[in-house]
């Protein structure tokens, strides 16, 4: 884990519990009258969710190659954008923060302008292989200024054209369970396996091949 200056928590003095920043009033009503507002008040009762990034996250976010970026506009109309790298590619900058190389693209900056009005972001990680999803609430901004900063965030190696950075500071996180989620495999996760099936098998026909004329001379 990188380590840098620690940014202050963004969650809200107001809030009593970290789920607080999803389970508003509205939301609480609704579990109450749907049943479920005792269990969550369970949760919260022991520690709510989870607002430091800790090994476990920090060890998902690095095998983590593609999330989605939720920001909303000033008047709260919202806007998801997909952000993909090489695993690897969000960086741990401390226990609150995380942090990406902006790729230079269509050039519409929807996100940016978002987050110079409103910087409440969420970042949604799926991970089909193993049936994962983790959910981040935060505040995110752009750093145009840091050219240091935002080379730091570039990948080894990859063909992407860093235009700034986007750092996230977190002020929840919570995971959920797998139902629903199909199994999806990566493309290139699939081909290695196929590649080590096929090599194996060449290995296992050369050696019959091998026994076969052993057997043969020995006859």
């Amino acid at each position: 884990m990188i380590e840098t200056q620690v940014h202050s928590n963004p969650i809200d003095a107001s809030r009593a519990n970290s789920s607080d920043v999803a389970f508003t009033p509205a939301v609480k009503a609704i579990q109450t009258r749907k049943g479920s507002r005792e269990a969550y008040a369970h949760v919260e009762e022991n520690g709510g969710w989870r607002t430091e990034i800790d090994d476990r996250l920090a060890g998902f976010l690095a095998q983590t190659d593609s999330f989605y970026l939720a920001t909303a506009t000033a008047d709260s109309q919202p806007y998801i954008q997909h952000r993909g790298g090489p695993k690897g590619f969000i960086k741990i900058l401390d226990k609150h923060t995380s942090a990406f190389a902006d790729y230079s693209g269509n050039r519409q900056y929807v996100t940016q302008g978002n987050l110079s009005e409103n910087p409440k972001a969420y970042i949604f990680v799926m991970d089909y292989a193993h049936r994962r999803r983790v959910k981040l609430w935060g505040e995110a901004r752009v750093v145009e200024d840091d050219p240091a900063l935002t080379q730091s965030l570039m990948p080894r190696g990859y063909k992407a054209r860093p235009e700034q950075a986007i750092v996230f500071t977190i002020a929840a996180w919570d995971t959920n369970c797998p139902q629903h989620i199909p199994q999806k495999f990566d493309a290139a996760d699939v081909a290695a396996a196929i590649a080590a099936r096929d090599a194996r098998i060449t290995e296992l026909e050369a050696e019959l091949a091998k026994l076969k004329k052993q057997a043969a001379s020995a006859v």
